[in-house]
């Protein structure tokens, strides 16, 4: 029986503590698929396909209120944007991979395993990068579609009470925090949220977008002032 890679199983293991938020979100993204009027195997196909939680709930939205189907892509791709320069930062710890697992790794790129991903690999050259990488990234893919296909399965039974949308920015705050190492991070953080809260009512999503845009360039300022 082939070994599993300690890297592979280092990586399902650093995705645990975001389960707590991750299955919540999936949940809400489900209902809201099926509250949009999206059938089953749609709100599932939306979820495989797209896969990011942002531009689903976006989407399925716009999808509510009878958009344009021409709308609803835009605003999806623009939300996306930020994976583009997830891809550049983390572009180069895969310069050795060949191109059918560049592509791999592409497709499961999301907030969550570009934060653990940068994480582990700026602390530790040791750690094959594609194993860590896949075994955090493929799993919360899975607990993802999991969870958004028991969504779609419960609908609207998900009392507004539980208040599982609440958990969604805890997932990210408990990836941001920890990152807060230095005067540069942390300008960049205030500087790309308040943008990002300043921006919430520009068309298209674009105060998400305006706002890491304005972080990436308020740390990169402040790190040049310092050195």
């Amino acid at each position: 029986m082939p070994r599993v890679p300690d890297d592979l199983v280092a990586g399902i293991r650093a995705t645990l503590p975001l389960q707590l938020g991750l299955i919540p979100f999936g949940l809400v993204a489900g209902v809201a698929a099926v509250d949009a009027g999206l059938s089953p195997l749609q709100a599932v196909g939306l979820s495989v396909v797209v896969f990011a939680g942002a531009s689903q709930l976006a989407a399925v939205d716009l999808l509510a209120q009878d958009a344009s189907l021409v709308v609803v892509v835009l605003t999806a791709v623009v939300i996306n944007l930020r994976m583009s320069m997830y891809s550049a930062s983390i572009a180069p710890y895969f310069e050795s991979l060949q191109r059918r697992w560049e592509a791999t790794c592409a497709y499961f790129l999301t907030d969550m395993s570009y934060a653990l991903a940068v994480a582990e690999f700026s602390d530790d050259d040791e750690t094959d990068r594609r194993w860590y990488y896949l075994g955090a990234a493929v799993t919360i893919w899975a607990v993802w579609q999991v969870a958004t296909v028991v969504g779609i399965a419960v609908g609207a039974s998900v009392p507004d009470a539980w208040g599982v949308s609440f958990a969604v920015p805890l997932v990210f705050l408990s990836l941001l925090v920890p990152e807060l190492a230095d005067r540069p991070r942390v300008v960049a953080a205030l500087v790309g949220g308040s943008v990002a809260v300043l921006g919430a009512g520009w068309p298209l999503n674009l105060g998400l977008l305006g706002g890491a845009l304005a972080g990436v360039a308020a740390g990169v300022v402040v790190e040049g002032w310092e050195s």
